[in-house]
């Protein structure tokens, strides 16, 4: 029979494992019997089960749901290109990308779940739900407007087969990237049509970029999957081009008797009245937009007004997700100009 000192050195000499976690069920067994008994093990074994508590913190064992996107941000901000794609293209293949990786991580349930849609109609805001389905083929219908402008045939997109819904999507963003990459000189000089207005081909593709971010936003929280903004310059670029659009925006206010009439006019290329957009955080910048008429100069030094806004938030109103009296704004100066501004933004937001 085992002595009662040989059998306290073998438990003792069991602490460690016991500690680990790495005892049989009858080692464990006695270890903790033994330790009812013995305070000197029982003392040894809370100093040890407290080392392997800071040696050791238990995590999960599932992926970050994160962890995906920044691997694809990282992988298209590193990999060499044969042939590389134009720097006015780069906003919408880094969007298209990020909403593929997306689209691939949902199941066949999530692509009937609802998203709602909000955009502001000039007068007030308006909204419509649909699936996620519904959403990538709205995605590939106004990027076969794009297309065209290209010479590459649109796709016919339908959501009611959520597998070739994606695909059709898929293959036709590639085709608009591969055709900008490989398309000659005096490409970047053309115009894409979208009814009651034109963009010139980079402008158009910075749009779609806007929209397929917007809109990927919009599915990420339908289905409950996590988003992050685009890069800090892409970003910066797609406000950049909402900025540019606000002259017209506010003109066309003006002719559906939405907004004042200007203050005074103003021939193209001589200074006009301008309020000076300044956005904040991510993407952020000076902007000096005018007032008066699109093609007048705005400046410093004809600023009647100052917005400050954070450069999401702008974009969010851009994209009609806010009401311009909900927009968090600095505000000083001409309020009627400010609020022209505003409403403006929120006008440049489509379905």
């Amino acid at each position: 029979m085992t002595t009662h000192a040989a059998r306290h050195r073998v438990l003792k000499s069991l602490l460690g494992a016991w500690a680990l976690a790495a005892c049989s069920a009858e080692e464990t067994a006695a270890v903790e019997e033994h330790l009812t008994d013995c305070a000197s093990c029982a003392d040894e074994a809370l100093r040890l089960r407290d080392a392997v508590t800071l040696l050791h913190h238990e995590e999960s064992l599932d992926l970050d749901p994160g962890l995906r996107s920044r691997v694809l941000a990282h992988c298209l901000g590193r990999r060499p290109a044969k042939i590389p794609v134009p720097a006015w293209a780069a906003p919408y293949e880094a969007e298209t990308a990020r909403l593929d990786a997306l689209l691939r991580d949902i199941g066949e349930a999530d692509w009937r779940a609802p998203v709602r849609l909000t955009w502001f109609d000039g007068r007030g805001p308006a909204e419509r739900e649909v699936s996620v389905a519904a959403v990538v083929t709205h995605l590939t219908a106004v990027d076969g407007v794009v297309a065209g402008s290209l010479g590459l045939p649109p796709s016919a997109a339908a959501d009611d087969d959520p597998a070739r819904t994606h695909t059709t999507w898929r293959d036709q963003s590639r085709a608009l990237i591969r055709g900008a990459s490989y398309a000659g000189e005096g490409t970047a000089e053309r115009t894409v049509e979208y009814g009651p207005f034109r963009l010139p081909l980079p402008d158009a593709f910075l749009d779609r970029a806007f929209e397929c971010w917007v809109h990927a936003e919009d599915v990420a929280e339908a289905v409950a999957y996590p988003y992050t903004p685009p890069t800090p310059t892409h970003l910066h670029r797609m406000i950049d081009l909402a900025a540019r659009m606000l002259p017209r925006a506010i003109a066309g206010r003006r002719r559906a008797g939405l907004a004042p009439p200007p203050h005074t006019l103003t021939t193209a290329g001589a200074p006009g009245r301008a309020l000076h957009l300044e956005i904040e955080g991510s993407g952020g910048g000076h902007w000096y937009i005018a007032l008066d008429s699109p093609a007048a100069k705005a400046a410093p030094g004809t600023e009647v007004a100052h917005v400050a806004l954070d450069g999401l938030e702008f974009c969010r109103l851009a994209a009609g997700r806010m009401r311009p009296q909900e927009a968090a704004a600095g505000q000083d100066g001409d309020r009627e100009a400010v609020r022209d501004v505003l409403f403006a933004t929120a006008s440049l937001s489509r379905m």
